[in-house]
């Protein structure tokens, strides 16, 4: 135990296993939306779960399947089949995808590509988690009353008469149960997941009860085997289909798996390694390829649950897969008894989480600009094509700034870079000033439009203040423009100084920037309105008086 401290034994033993219950129900909900069965998500979660956590960088992530790379594997699957005419002849075409995207995912890693994905607009990720959060939701809607589901968002929408005419009622009922157990288990224990007390509670009651209802069906037992037959012999005209599903699912479990790495480093209180998590999850997902299970990534919910729960080293999340392996040895069989309705009425819960409200609820108040990419991304995403929404949306979103910044230029207003924390100067107005109480303030100075291109940088910076600082001025006088991205980067970053005791003073805020910043509620809920002026000098008058009582 040369590498392991074993003061956190207990912990990340807690953490795994807590991790593994609440991924279970979701590996099985996963895999049947993929449309490769419940055993090809256990198969993804116990692979990437293991194997992600071992090699990648982030200590407490704990991965498996996940809703959008879920989406974009059953996306994949649907046109497999279409091009090979069958699922089985699929296959070859659906696992090689798979296996470029882990493959990817380890070149993404060795070439610091975790550097640029950062600079992907917040209305773009915005409205492709929404649109596939919308697509769970329509894709289960006729599993929750009985019927086969079409693959597609369309064709489920021209289905619909169908569902009334056609439901089984008893289906329904289960999906209804399991739908309000989800919601209202929590309310008399966080104990217990409450996906899997659904997901248990209402798959005996059906069992018991007799009811006629769709099921999972013969899940095998023991381990999987490798499925390498038909791999590498498909046919020429599926290579670009394999290729353009391959690049989709590494960026995207790129993007899912670091998001959620910075959840576990605010939680911790560490850094994690993003070239490092990029490997890792690669591997993880070349493994499951492997073995025929699906692609996954850092999943959200069973990092947290892990942190949470005590979970602090790599351990934890090694234990969370080897849980899920260990029901696949001993429980597989009673799965297939679990009704495909109880499943429905997990993934809508889930399907309406994954869409962005808070994106969503400041539409008629961000830039117009910001708001059509995030719509038509949404929209794109939920009725068309995936891959085609996310270039889409990064294109627009870059013509869009690139017009607004011109424009911004024609009108003699600088547009430059954000200047570092370190070494930076006080401009000439506040020499004096700054002189006087230079060991209890930070003054930050802000240049050009504040945008998607710079908030990573932002952040980044702001991290740097010291806690020994008890106040920090921002000046926005040279900021015209904020975009989405932009004002929810300086959301979080004045919220973690707050947190840290730190006072948040701005001034020299133009209309654009100012009329957002009031319309998001960042004035006053986070930044009094004494605390923001239209000079500087009368913010060094109130940052006098405050520092002297």
């Amino acid at each position: 135990m040369a590498f392991y401290d074993t003061k956190y034994l207990k912990g990340d033993i807690t953490g795994g296993l807590v991790a593994g219950v609440v991924a279970l129900p979701l590996a099985l909900a996963f895999g049947v939306q993929s449309g490769l069965g419940a055993i090809a998500g256990l198969y993804g979660a116990i692979a990437v779960g293991i194997l992600a956590a071992i090699f990648g960088g982030t200590t407490t992530q704990a991965s498996g399947p996940t809703g959008p790379m879920t989406v974009v594997s059953a996306a994949l699957v649907a046109s497999a089949i279409e091009v090979a005419g069958s699922l089985q002849d699929a296959m070859g075409i659906i696992l090689l995808s798979f296996l470029l995207g882990g493959a990817l995912q380890i070149i993404f890693g060795l070439i610091n590509i975790a550097g640029y994905i950062k600079y992907f607009p917040y209305p773009v990720i915005s409205g492709f988690m929404s649109g596939v959060g919308l697509i769970i939701v329509i894709l289960q809607i006729a599993p929750f009353v009985g019927l086969d589901s079409a693959k597609s968002t369309l064709k489920v929408m021209a289905d619909l008469p169908r569902l009334f005419t056609d439901f089984n009622w008893q289906a329904l009922v289960l999906g209804g149960m399991t739908v309000l157990i989800y919601y209202l288990f929590p309310k008399i224990t966080k104990a217990v997941p409450s996906a899997l007390v659904a997901l248990i509670a209402v798959s005996i009651f059906a069992y018991f009860i007799g009811w006629n209802v769709p099921i999972i069906g013969e899940i095998p037992s023991g381990l999987p085997s490798l499925q390498l037959e038909g791999l590498f012999s498909i046919d020429s005209s599926a290579y670009f289909l394999v290729l353009e599903y391959g690049m989709v699912l590494a960026v995207l479990g790129s993007i899912d798996s670091l998001l959620t790495s910075v959840i576990a480093d605010n939680m911790t209180k560490t850094k994690h390694n993003s070239n490092r998590e990029l490997i890792g999850q690669g591997i993880g997902n070349m493994a499951a390829a492997l073995i025929g299970g699906i692609p996954g990534a850092g999943a959200t919910k069973g990092t947290v649950v892990n942190i949470n729960s005590g979970g602090r080293t790599r351990l934890s999340g090694a234990l969370h897969g080897t849980f899920l392996l260990a029901v696949l040895l001993g429980l597989s069989s009673l799965a297939a008894y679990i009704p495909l309705a109880v499943l429905a009425g997990i993934l809508i819960p889930i399907g309406f989480k994954i869409v962005d409200i808070k994106g969503l609820k400041h539409l008629k108040v961000v830039p117009r600009a910001d708001a059509i990419v995030l719509i038509i991304v949404l929209l794109w995403t939920t009725f068309g094509s995936l891959i085609q929404a996310v270039g889409i949306g990064v294109t627009l979103a870059a013509l869009l700034f690139m017009k607004r910044a011109s424009d911004i230029g024609e009108k003699g207003m600088q547009v430059g870079t954000l200047a570092g924390f370190d070494g930076e100067k006080p401009w000439e107005d506040e020499t004096e000033f700054y002189d006087k109480f230079k060991d209890q303030i930070y003054i930050k100075h802000l240049y050009g439009p504040l945008f998607f291109g710079f908030t990573s940088h932002f952040q980044e910076q702001v991290k740097n203040v010291g806690k020994e600082i008890k106040v920090l001025l921002i000046r926005m006088d040279r900021v015209p423009y904020i975009d989405q991205s932009g004002i929810y980067a300086l959301e979080n970053a004045i919220l973690d100084l707050t947190l840290n005791g730190i006072k948040v003073v701005i001034t020299g805020l133009q209309e654009q920037p100012k009329d957002l910043l009031v319309d998001i509620d960042i004035i006053p809920d986070l930044v009094p309105e004494s605390q923001v002026f239209l000079s500087v000098d009368e913010s060094f008058d109130w940052v006098s008086k405050e520092l002297k009582s």
